[in-house]
C-alpha cells in the first residue's frame, strides 16, 4: 500500500519558498480520519507552531463526517493537533521556526500505510514581486506548451 494524498495546500507553494520538508504523524480523533477521507479539510490560515518542546498544527480545519451524529462542535474543527516527530527533528524544526522570517506551513495530508501523516515545510514568505515572477513563468510555460501542441497537430 503506497502513499495517497488526501488533501493538498495549493496556496502554500505560491505564498512561500520551501526550505525543508518533513512528514509527521498527526494525533486525530476517529471521526476526523473519516472526514479527511471525504475531503472535508481546509488549510486556510493553518501553520505549525512549537509549544513546550512539541509541535502542533494550528487552525487546520477538519469538518464533520457525513455519517456522524449531530453532536459535532464547530470549535473542535479548528483545534490544535499534536504532531509526532522524533526529538531531533522536533528540535530542528523548533530552531528553524524561531529564526526571523521563517515559519512552518502544512503542505499536504497523506495516507501512508493506513496512517494519516501531515507533510509540512519550514518556509520563508515570498514577497509580492516574487509571486509575480512565478505567475509569469507559469504563463510562459503554458503558452510554450500550447504552441508546441499546435505545431505538432499540423
Amino acid at each position: 500500500m503506497g502513499d495517497y494524498v488526501l488533501a493538498k495546500n495549493r496556496k502554500a507553494l505560491y505564498n512561500f519558498s520551501v526550505i525543508e520538508t518533513y512528514v509527521a504523524g498527526i494525533v486525530l480523533k476517529g471521526y476526523e480520519v473519516k472526514a479527511l477521507r471525504e475531503g472535508k479539510v481546509s488549510f486556510e490560515g493553518s501553520y505549525v507552531e512549537g509549544e513546550g518542546g512539541e509541535l502542533y498544527v494550528v487552525n487546520l480545519y477538519i469538518g464533520r463526517y457525513s455519517k456522524q451524529s449531530k453532536n459535532f462542535v464547530e470549535e473542535d474543527a479548528k483545534r490544535s493537533r499534536k504532531l509526532l516527530l522524533n526529538k531531533n527533528e522536533t528540535s530542528e524544526v523548533l530552531r528553524d521556526i524561531s529564526e526571523k522570517g521563517k515559519t512552518a506551513v502544512p503542505l499536504a495530508l497523506i495516507l501512508k500505510n493506513g496512517l494519516v501523516k501531515l507533510e509540512f515545510a519550514v518556509a520563508k514568505g515570498k514577497r509580492e514581486f516574487e509571486k509575480k515572477v512565478v505567475t509569469k513563468d507559469r504563463q510562459i510555460q503554458l503558452d510554450l506548451a500550447r504552441e508546441s501542441k499546435e505545431i505538432m497537430s499540423r
